[in-house]
């Protein structure tokens, strides 16, 4: 390794990379894992409420190895990659029609469920059962919301999680650098998933929704993550939706997408373009996402 560049967000230099290299000399027993937790001890790598950040430490390693500038130990099992394997369980649930003017559905309760397992099980269901894009589970950091009308019916789902890690045409309406997106990166959510119930037809629920959520997001994020939350995006498929509900919310049309995705290696469009809108949670917003 010749000169610095930047993986997970770090700023990796030659003595980093040099680093690691004697700690794997001087503790040669270590598992890939203990590895990475004692990458994070070095460093001091943690998230804002403290815990080492190995989960991130362990993909920069393979990041470092894929470029052959550290040997990893051997792998001592596969992967307990949960996840992968999967199956999201059925919760009943009624499926009676709900429809009618917005104001018979009231109070309406939205609740945030990702730490809540029985409430987050029903959300899981739903949105596996009937959002076109299905959904299994979630990782990273993510916000999850159920919201429920007066008799306590299931209404809609709004999934939170990370946002893209390029966007041009966000990016230019944010004004940030490279550098500042790896820093800030995590100040910003993606909306990727946004399901009204098939059997609900209320006229200005789904705006209504949003905005509710918007109201407490911030919030939500801090008090989950510990760290500030700025700015929010979604990405509308424009084949299949107008993205209304999200302009009668006031977000902002900054443009679309070229249609690459993370996998695009060779600048190929691989799917459709999609609309991009974003809201900014704060008046300072750019300030802050550009510090």
């Amino acid at each position: 390794m010749d000169a610095p560049c930047i993986l997970q967000g770090r700023t990796i230099r030659p003595d980093d990379v040099l680093a690691i290299q004697r700690l794997r000399a001087e503790e040669p027993g270590l598992s890939r894992y203990r590895l990475s937790r004692r990458l994070c001890e070095l460093w001091d790598w943690r998230d804002p409420k403290g815990q080492l950040k190995d989960m991130a430490a362990r993909t920069l390693l393979l990041k470092l190895e894929q470029r052959g500038w550290i040997a990893l130990p051997a792998k001592r099992r596969a992967s307990p990659n949960r996840m992968r394997h999967k199956q999201v369980g059925w919760v009943e649930h009624g499926t009676e029609p709900i429809h009618g003017p917005l104001g018979t559905l009231r109070p309406l309760a939205v609740q945030e469920v990702s730490q809540r397992a029985a409430e987050r099980r029903l959300f899981e269901c739903l949105l596996h059962r009937y959002h076109y894009l299905s959904h299994t589970s979630s990782v990273g950091l993510n916000l999850q919301y159920l919201i429920r009308d007066g008799q306590g019916r299931p209404l809609a789902c709004l999934l939170w999680g990370s946002a893209a890690w390029k966007c041009a045409v966000r990016d230019q309406f944010i004004g940030w650098s490279v550098a500042q997106r790896e820093r800030h990166l995590q100040e910003t959510t993606n909306n990727t998933r946004f399901l009204v119930l098939p059997w609900v037809t209320v006229p200005g629920l789904a705006s209504h929704v949003l905005s509710r959520v918007l109201a407490r997001l911030r919030a939500d994020w801090q008090s989950k993550y510990a760290r500030p939350l700025q700015l929010v995006e979604t990405f509308v498929d424009t084949a299949r939706f107008t993205g209304t509900c999200y302009r009668a919310a006031n977000w902002i049309d900054v443009g679309q997408t070229t249609g690459r995705t993370r996998q695009d290696r060779y600048q190929q469009i691989q799917v459709p373009a999609k609309r991009v809108l974003v809201y900014p949670l704060s008046p300072d917003f750019r300030r802050a996402l550009c510090a």
